[in-house]
């Protein structure tokens, strides 16, 4: 039975978390999970926690590499980088660019699916087309020169492409309502995001297939964004459609330098673990060293200054974040009063539900995928199996800058 692995620890399971269980994986599969261990001839791999693999819909790049570097070599850099915090699947996002910046990136995310092996690390479930079509005032740490209104023809190249499983588009765009009309012929999870969209356009977007609203509270209209862009009477905005309307879902960046430790209790108190996701939005400063970096591509990308807990623009904005999906939970955990399985659901089996791939990822459950983590007393990473294998957390170490 060389091909059976029986994990025992506390099971972190979607509704609760199960003392002294047992999760048995075969064949890269789970096939058991409950407190009997079905294999008394297998050794246990024993933890502390037993967790699913973390699952990331928004994430730039990691230890020097930044996804839209546009070659294999940086994709593989930055999902290696991943798999060492905790992140099994993930979805490369891509910034503002040019036409031919967003086809490399694309190009080599899927070279890099097809090809997988877990020693690559976390595996890409598809990729996020994120930029270019953002706000120009909520354009944030992007380059700017690479924002621009939606060009059907671009886009449908894009979207056809079956890498592309998210899409997001600001919705007061011209063309913006053509562009989730086709995402969502597609397939595609549709989201808003760099966005100063008022509630009715929201509401026009979310007729056409809009689901999602990008890192909450950041680069997104307010009710002050909106009187600058309206004057008075004041209007609601991104935030106030979330809360109001209970099929939207959003996320955060939970890093402790974006949002206060209220926002993140609001956020999860008001929204729920059902509808709110961990985000890392990680870029290439990622274990990093305090320094100067490129937000995007290397070549182009918008330079960015690491101070080694958080990255900020030459102007002083935030921009993206450089810490990994376990120092999110970690996070979260302090932050709320969420209890431990539900905020690890919230960075495991509801972005997998939200991005459609929850009947193989997100969670410890038979027929699943065995992407599986052992996790500390305090939630650091002690191990990481990606389909049954177990990864080299070596191999995700850290890369001078």
């Amino acid at each position: 039975m060389s091909d059976v692995l029986v994990f025992k620890g506390d099971l972190v399971l979607p509704d609760r978390i199960l003392e002294g269980g047992h999760v048995a994986c075969r064949n890269g599969r789970i096939t058991h999970v409950g407190v009997e261990n079905p294999f008394r001839n297998v050794e246990s791999i024993e933890g502390k926690y037993i967790s699913p693999g973390y699952v990331d819909i928004h994430v730039h790049g990691g230890a020097n590499a930044d996804y839209m570097d546009g070659d294999s070599d940086a994709v593989l850099t930055s999902n290696r980088c991943h798999a060492r915090h905790g992140t099994t699947t993930l979805f490369p996002t891509t910034t503002t660019g040019t036409r031919q910046e967003l086809d490399a990136m694309t190009s080599a995310c899927q070279a890099v699916q097809n090809s997988w092996r877990s020693s690559d690390g976390a595996r890409i479930a598809g990729v996020h087309f994120y930029g270019p079509y953002f706000a120009e005032d909520k354009v944030g740490v992007h380059p700017v020169e690479g924002r621009r209104d939606p060009v059907r023809e671009e886009y449908e190249y894009f979207l056809r492409k079956s890498i592309v499983r998210i899409a997001t588009c600001a919705a007061e765009l011209p063309g913006a309502l053509d562009f989730y009309r086709f995402a969502q012929r597609f397939g595609c999870f549709i989201t808003c995001g760099h966005s100063n969209a008022h509630w009715g356009e929201l509401e026009r977007g979310f007729a056409e297939g809009v689901r999602h609203v990008d890192h909450f509270w950041c680069a997104m209209s307010s009710v002050s964004s909106l009187r600058a862009r309206f004057g008075t009477p004041m209007r609601a905005g991104m935030e106030q459609y979330v809360l109001h309307n209970e099929d939207m879902s959003t996320e955060v960046i939970a890093d402790g330098y974006h949002l206060s430790d209220e926002l993140l209790k609001f956020a999860y108190d008001m929204i729920g673990q059902y509808r709110l996701c961990l985000v890392t939005d990680a870029n290439r400063a990622l274990d990093c060293p305090p320094g100067e970096y490129r937000f995007g591509p290397q070549g182009s990308g918008s330079i960015v200054i690491s101070d080694g807990n958080t990255v900020s623009d030459p102007n002083g904005g935030l921009a993206s974040s450089m810490h990994g999906m376990d120092h999110m939970v970690r996070t979260m955990a302090s932050a709320t009063s969420a209890p431990l399985h539900t905020t690890i659901r919230m960075a495991s089996l509801t972005p997998a539900e939200l991005a459609g791939i929850s009947a193989d990822h997100g969670s410890l459950e038979v027929g699943k995928t065995a992407d599986v983590l052992l996790l500390s007393d305090d939630l650091e990473i002690e191990e990481v199996y990606l389909g049954g294998e177990k990864f080299d957390l070596q191999d995700g170490g850290k890369t001078p800058g």
